[in-house]
């Protein structure tokens, strides 16, 4: 089995469109097909990612390496806890608004600190909504094209896509109504801009 053979198969098990499956992995239905179909096989990893954490299944079956399906296996989880909010400066740790809690694998949980944070706004809509829970990996650095959780300006936290360039970064929202944060190196310390953690899972609950 490919890689596009088992993309698609967890798609036909959660019974998705092409079209509503792209957009859950904020790709394009033409990027989804060329997936699917082993077209494009050198796949970003934080694709691999968001494929799995969907599908239930870890990116290493995604990939051929396990041919373990978690899908269809209880494993034991790590409970974390989910904030309502992030306030700038004030360590996770910390934090006391916990409003509830969700279960991560045991494989993920192994892979640095992580915590649920409950998205107020729709600055990242269609495909994060206000309302949705998402499990943030604490870091204080993410790559150009990742969902991550900062703050600016000494505000709550605030969730964007990143993009790096030589002259500093950029948090962008989805929702095209809402204005690209562009920040120059000098800004980024200054202001200052600080990046708490990179969105890894979405749990919707419907």
């Amino acid at each position: 089995m490919t890689i596009g053979d088992r993309i698609k198969n967890i798609r036909d098990k959660l019974n998705l469109s092409q079209v509503d499956f792209a957009d859950k992995i904020d790709v394009s239905k033409q990027t989804l097909y060329k997936y699917e179909n082993n077209i494009i096989t050198n796949i970003p990893s934080n694709k691999i990612e968001a494929i799995a954490a969907i599908g239930r299944v870890s990116p290493a079956y995604i990939m051929g390496w396990d041919f373990s399906d978690i899908s269809n296996k209880k494993r034991k989880g790590v409970t974390i806890n989910v904030v309502g909010r992030v306030a700038a400066g004030i360590p996770i740790e910390a934090i006391e608004n916990i409003i509830d809690t969700e279960e991560i694998t045991e494989e993920l949980a192994r892979t640095g600190d992580f915590f649920g944070l409950q998205i107020h706004g729709d600055s990242m809509a269609p495909n994060i909504c206000d309302g949705d829970i998402v499990i943030v990996r604490q870091q204080e650095d993410a790559e150009t094209g990742d969902i991550v959780i900062a703050t600016v300006n000494g505000t709550d936290a605030t969730c964007k896509r990143l993009r790096k360039h030589n002259e500093g970064i950029e948090l962008i929202a989805n929702n095209p109504t809402y204005d690209t944060l562009d920040f120059s190196n000098q800004e980024i310390i200054e202001k200052p801009v600080k990046i708490i953690g990179k969105i890894v899972e979405l749990r919707r609950k419907f």
